[in-house]
């Protein structure tokens, strides 16, 4: 691969004056920095060129071009190759790359914000004002400013596995699609929002998207090589991307690369643009002088001003502008120096754009880092080359701006973070989780290792951070894979999950909740260990100490170690309830253990492997400072809804007991504001139902008779009448009771309705079922139990860990 060499890489320094101008001239010739360049330090930007060729070396991308600007100063480079296949050709300076999701700061927001400056378009408005069809479902309450923070709930994108095709499709399919959260609470970062945007700005203005960009933007700015589906004349200075899905062994050039964008016709408010780092950097250029450049004014100033503030809500602590990222976990091409308030943008394909408006600087690194397979990635250099961007401005102290944002709770992404405990947090005490111990060892067990991470968004540690950025700024420490469990990567989705790509580090997500249950073993090829860290509620049909299970059994057979970074058991780790599993094991019944087993994660681990003789290396990351006894509230640790409907420590209390219904034809909360707290169906008598809970006089426990409409899952829509479970004593709550009494009169009360034969699909205990449906006494029922729970305490006792 071609890569940059200076004449710095051999010239050797001198303390002569007359030397040092020379050597100051050559730098500058060589490095392609004009105007005054004493406001740019050689060193950084030698630095810079160093670490863009290692990436090329490590195969990370192909090659890159970069631009650095201050004030009249700026540094403009190419490296390595613009392409690899079917032949190589050496990167240029004026290389057109497809910008992926920077087509939504260079296209969409831009767009729709001249609208909203000339007051065709109201920032505040409901979407279906101007998309009349976005309706239902809560829609008519989603704004244009929700689409541009990705504050509306609706999901990340739409599908792209069947055969549709363009712009009317897509919104159809926007508008079908339910809100995956109630709009303006969450930052969810959607490609819908912006081709939602793209398509406002099309019905208000009468223009087609391409053309409205061109005329109000490209064309006044000069930006001679930006736009939308280029023209075969410009094909030959195109980066290519990956393999054409549609056309074997050849590659996309000049269309593309979103599979959105390209069914929607390859124009799109999120994607689609083909830009050059010189004409990116006419675009920064303006945005720094407030709307203005060269005399041509595109936006007022106060519009720049609103789009690139903060406008998300304050109790978000992700904060956006308007299309703009500021400070999120999508920062990072920000790297340590930029202020808080400096905004970019990066896009899938290996591009980043970065403006602080405090020094009067920006970067531009873009790179076609999916060429030709899709393996590269970039991510790590966005940081690297955005804090020596800052570095090399030597005429401005980043550490006195005094408009910069305070700190937000954030995930940390630096290592000297990551390795630094606040004293504030060493003053509060409290249990260290797994993570929270590993971090105290410098993560010395995983030194030298390559590694797949099994976590979801419950991988944090007591301070909150990540614990895929943890471990992805590990020191010695190669997070190569990321996998998800029930719920997806950030614990969102209720249904069956498919195979994706972290938009935050850009790791692949394999789905372990969908095709696979289990890792391939092509997925783990190459690395040296599986580490978990996921957040259990103590119950055994809950999914994910099976998908740990699993985990073990292909950790095992590919040869590699697995590691278990231990949690507490929120519901603690002394209360035994519930029949143990006799039958058939399955995802949800994954071994021979109670309903609620008192067990951490860390302890399951062992016990799986000894009872299940698996070939697993395995090594539990113990906690600290755990009492057995303890509840989750006990501990100090800040909470996590455990997935969508485990929202409370009441609920993870109640769900071994109530979570046991679901199969049945019977509403457990799903769709309300306190699932696994109210039962219900259509068919039932809700004051009936809670006198005759309420006369079994169960421990720590009272019903209340309630009605409710479920907005999900069973009965949806329909009014159910039933219980609101009041957990009144939950030290002594035998909560498993609650399941076996109410099904014990349902069954007996609507055994046509209930479906009570579906009750041991989480069961797993046939002659409990058949006591239940013969309407035994509860203590009768219970009695079936004793054998097997009294061997169960045998078994478990050797694998205790606290």
């Amino acid at each position: 691969m071609k890569k940059l060499h200076c004449l710095t890489t051999w010239l050797p320094m001198s303390k002569s004056s007359a030397l040092t101008l020379v050597v100051s001239f050559l730098l500058a010739c060589c490095s392609g920095v004009a105007g005054a360049a004493e406001t740019l330090d050689h060193a950084k930007l030698h630095k810079m060129d160093a670490e863009i060729n290692q990436a090329i070396d490590e195969e990370r991308c192909p090659g890159g071009v970069v631009w650095v600007e201050h004030g009249r100063s700026h540094y403009w480079q190419a490296y390595g190759n613009r392409a690899l296949v079917p032949e190589e050709e050496t990167m240029t300076k004026d290389t057109i790359f497809d910008l992926a999701s920077l087509t939504k700061v260079v296209a969409g927001t831009p767009a729709i914000m001249i609208l909203i400056e000339r007051g065709q378009v109201k920032l505040d408005e409901p979407v279906h004002t101007y998309i009349p069809e976005f309706t239902g479902d809560g829609r008519e309450k989603v704004t244009v400013r929700q689409l541009l923070t990705h504050t509306s709930g609706l999901l990340p994108d739409i599908e792209t596995s069947t055969d549709w095709h363009g712009k009317a499709a897509a919104i159809k399919k926007a508008c079908a699609e339910k809100l995956r959260s109630k709009p303006g609470t969450v930052i969810r970062y959607s490609d819908v929002n912006l081709f939602m945007a793209g398509e406002i700005v099309e019905r208000v203005s009468g223009c087609k998207l391409e053309d409205f960009v061109q005329k109000e933007i490209y064309q006044p700015l000069k930006m001679v090589d930006t736009g939308y589906l280029p023209p075969a004349e410009k094909l030959s200075r195109i980066a290519p991307t990956e393999y054409d899905p549609n056309k074997s062994g050849s590659v996309l050039r000049g269309v593309v690369h979103d599979p959105t964008a390209r069914h929607m016709g390859g124009v799109a408010g999120h994607a689609g643009l083909f830009s050059t780092a010189h004409d990116l950097a006419r675009y920064a250029r303006m945005l720094l002088n407030e709307g203005t450049l060269d005399g041509v004014q595109i936006f007022k100033p106060e519009t720049v001003r609103l789009m690139t503030s903060v406008q998300t809500p304050p109790e978000i602590p992700e904060r956006r502008g308007l299309g703009w990222d500021i400070d999120s976990g999508f920062s990072r091409p920000r790297g340590v120096l930029f202020p808080r308030g400096s905004y970019g943008h990066t896009g899938w394909t290996g591009t980043c754009l970065w403006i602080d408006p405090f020094s009067k600087t920006f970067f531009i690194f873009l790179s076609n880092r999916v060429h030709p397979n899709g393996s590269g990635n970039v991510l790590p250099l966005y940081g690297t080359l955005g804090t020596l961007s800052a570095e090399a401005v030597s005429d401005f102290d980043f550490a006195l701006v005094t408009d910069e944002l305070p700190p937000r709770v954030p995930a940390r992404t630096t290592k000297a973070e990551i390795q630094t405990i606040d004293a504030s947090d060493n003053d509060v005490p409290g249990v260290l989780n797994g993570i929270d111990v590993l971090e105290k060892q410098h993560f010395a067990p995983l030194k030298g290792m390559r590694i797949g991470l099994v976590t979801n968004h419950t991988g944090q540690d007591r301070r909150r951070y990540s614990t895929i950025h943890l471990l992805r700024n590990a020191p010695g420490v190669q997070l190569k894979v990321l996998f998800s469990p029930e719920h997806g990567l950030y614990g969102a989705l209720d249904e069956p999950v498919g195979d994706s790509v972290d938009e935050v580090t850009g790791l692949p997500v394999y789905s372990l909740y969908g095709k696979h249950t289990a890792p391939t073993r092509e997925q783990l090829k190459g690395l040296d260990a599986l580490v978990y860290d996921i957040q259990d509620v103590g119950c055994r049909f809950y999914t994910y100490p099976s998908t740990m299970g699993l985990c073990m059994e292909a950790a095992g057979k590919a040869g590699i170690k697995f590691f278990v970074l231990d949690r507490v058991n929120p519901v603690n780790g002394v209360t035994i309830d519930g029949p143990v599993l006799k039958g058939k094991t399955s995802f949800v019944a994954y071994h021979p253990i109670p309903v609620r087993h008192g067990m951490t994660v860390g302890e399951l681990a062992q016990m799986f492997k000894d009872e299940r003789k698996l070939n697993t290396d395995l090594t539990v990351i113990k906690m600290e400072g755990w009492n057995r006894e303890h509840l989750y509230d006990e501990t100090a640790l800040p909470w996590k809804n455990l997935s969508p409907n485990m929202r409370s420590l009441t609920e993870a209390i109640l769900y071994p007991g109530v979570g046991l219904l679901e199969r049945t034809a019977l509403s457990v909360g799903r769709g309300t504001g306190t699932p696994f707290e109210v039962i219900g169906a259509p068919y039932i008598h809700d004051i009936r139902l809670a006198a005759e809970l309420n006369k079994a006089c169960l421990k720590g426990v009272r019903f209340v008779p309630v009605r409710f409409t479920p907005t999900d899952s069973v009965y949806k829509g329909q009014s159910c009448a039933g219980v609101n479970i009041i957990l009144t004593d939950r030290d002594h709550c035998e909560v498993v009771d609650i399941g076996i009494m109410i099904a014990k009169v349902l069954n007996r009360w609507y055994p046509d309705q209930f479906e009570v034969d579906k009750f041991n699909v989480l069961l797993v205990n046939k002659a409990t079922l058949e006591a239940i449906k013969e309407d035994a006494p509860l203590a009768d029922i219970k009695k079936l139990w004793t054998d097997d729970l009294a061997k169960f305490k045998e078994r478990r006792a050797k694998y205790l860990l606290y």
